[in-house]
């Protein structure tokens, strides 16, 4: 099968969870917010918004106010979460990208999906690791959260519909196999 560069970035690219303390340059940040804005939207209407933060005491006031949502969770599983106090919910990434949209449309967050994986590619090749986050988007409701991302940049009739985690790789922690599952794919002809 003849391959190729972006092939190749396509099938490079992994989840990273663990980050050394390294920030994303401005230029970096600049291209990869770039392709967010490439990717496309429903009707051409373009209603998504792109906060990025990279300043640490932002992202970990972030985190504890997701903390807080998740402890008055009936689940008891984000209540765990939310009482633990290693908890980072954006893996400790230098930089994350909060992905929103006008929930108006149906297809709102399908467009934030596709502006999310060209982010992901985009970083991949530049040498930046990347991961989706979905903890801001189930909770960015809660009146403390949504005061918090709001003072960020989030607008106000948006909901967050996903997260980009980026920073670089911590070269301590492996880098798992892709595994394609079997049955996956159907050709008809």
């Amino acid at each position: 099968m003849k391959t190729n560069e972006i092939l190749e970035n396509i099938k490079a690219r992994r989840s990273v969870r663990a980050y050394t303390n390294q920030q994303v340059s401005e230029d970096n940040l600049q291209a990869i917010l770039e392709a967010a804005t490439y990717a496309p939207s429903g009707m051409h209407l373009e209603t998504w918004h792109f906060t990025a933060i990279q300043n640490i005491d932002k992202l970990t006031e972030l985190n504890e106010r997701i903390k807080g949502a998740f402890a008055k969770s009936e689940d008891t599983r984000l209540q765990e979460r939310g009482h633990s106090k290693t908890y980072c919910c954006y893996y400790h990434a230098p930089t994350l990208v909060i992905v929103s949209n006008e929930p108006t449309q149906w297809w709102a967050g399908m467009d934030c999906a596709c502006a999310i994986e060209n982010m992901f590619l985009a970083a991949q090749s530049l040498g930046i690791g990347s991961c989706w986050i979905n903890q801001l988007g189930t909770t960015c409701d809660d009146p403390e959260v949504r005061e918090f991302i709001t003072s960020l940049g989030v607008p106000e009739n948006h909901k967050v519909y996903g997260c980009v985690a980026l920073g670089y790789v911590d070269p301590e922690t492996p880098m798992k196999e892709k595994k394609v599952k079997a049955g996956t794919l159907t050709i008809v002809k």
